[in-house]
């Protein structure tokens, strides 16, 4: 069928009902998966996912939607992707954890969301509006086997970062491991603190305005690398200022309420670190979001 110049309002109405039978399909996962990330700091963002999603392709709507036609073989190539994690996933459930079933679930549903985006709005749809289809991947919760490397690296990096600023400063403390002993007590970068949470906020926060505002792909990869390293940095800073100032000033303020709810101040530090390089990175770029009016219904 040929493409429409023309965005009919019906395609988005079929798709949302589409939407709708895909939630009461995988209905159980869904509130299984909402439970999980209320409850897990590691999977607190994936509720968010399918919002940030719909904005970006609200906003870039007159360009996603510019053309549009039913496209049933690519349809139809993710649908029995979909089926197979969902089966795939069912089958192998009582070996898997809770989080590696939300995962496989979750990976089935956005690839059922993918197939009825090609089926209704086509093939250049699903080029124009690559990015926030994409992004859907991040509503899967990341399974133990990725999870706890990445963990393992950050907790590193962490205590990297705390090393050097206490051998920069002249604190005395003799590591091993995640442990630093110092004269009055000894601390460990836990998993706990590994900053795994604000990583994954900044991860989000970098590729959208990455997206947003930065045309070459190189630039928006260097981007969210940078993010994620000032993240590490970051978090390394917290322990490393805690530390010490449990260590000569107070012993509660490893305890405290700076402890507990200052990941706030030193995440707004991290995106402050953060704002020099999207300017010189923006600089003789112009926006990518576009300012044209919606198409007709």
């Amino acid at each position: 069928m040929n493409a429409e110049t023309h965005f009919d309002c019906r395609r988005l109405v079929f798709y949302g009902l589409w939407l709708a039978l895909s939630l009461v399909f995988f209905w159980k996962p869904c509130v299984a998966l909402f439970r999980f990330s209320l409850a897990n700091d590691n999977a607190s963002h994936v509720i968010l996912i399918p919002f940030i999603s719909a904005w970006l392709i609200y906003i870039k709507q007159n360009q996603i939607f510019r053309r549009v036609n039913f496209d049933y073989s690519v349809a139809a190539a993710f649908f029995p992707l979909s089926a197979v994690a969902c089966v795939w996933t069912w089958r192998s459930a009582p070996f898997w954890t809770q989080a590696d079933i939300l995962a496989g679930y979750m990976l089935a549903l956005v690839l059922l969301w993918l197939s009825g985006f090609a089926l209704f709005f086509g093939r250049g749809a699903l080029e124009k509006g690559r990015f926030p289809l994409l992004f859907l991947f991040l509503t899967i919760p990341f399974p133990a086997a990725l999870l706890n490397p990445l963990i393992y690296i950050l907790q590193k990096g962490s205590a990297d970062i705390a090393e050097m600023i206490f051998d920069l400063v002249g604190v005395p403390a003799f590591r091993e491991g995640f442990v630093f002993h110092l004269a009055h007590f000894n601390i460990e970068v836990a998993k706990e603190c590994s900053g795994i949470r604000s990583s994954l906020a900044l991860l989000i926060l970098a590729l959208v305005v990455g997206h947003l505002f930065l045309r070459t792909l190189w630039k928006q990869v260097v981007f969210v690398i940078a993010g994620l390293l000032i993240m590490v940095v970051k978090n390394g800073v917290r322990i490393a200022t805690l530390t010490i100032l449990a260590e000569y000033v107070d012993p509660s303020f490893l305890f405290g309420r700076l402890h507990h709810e200052g990941g706030v101040v030193f995440f707004l530090l991290g995106l402050l670190l953060l704002l020099p390089i999207l300017w010189l990175f923006q600089r003789g770029e112009k926006p990518v979001v576009s300012s044209d009016t919606p198409p007709a219904g």
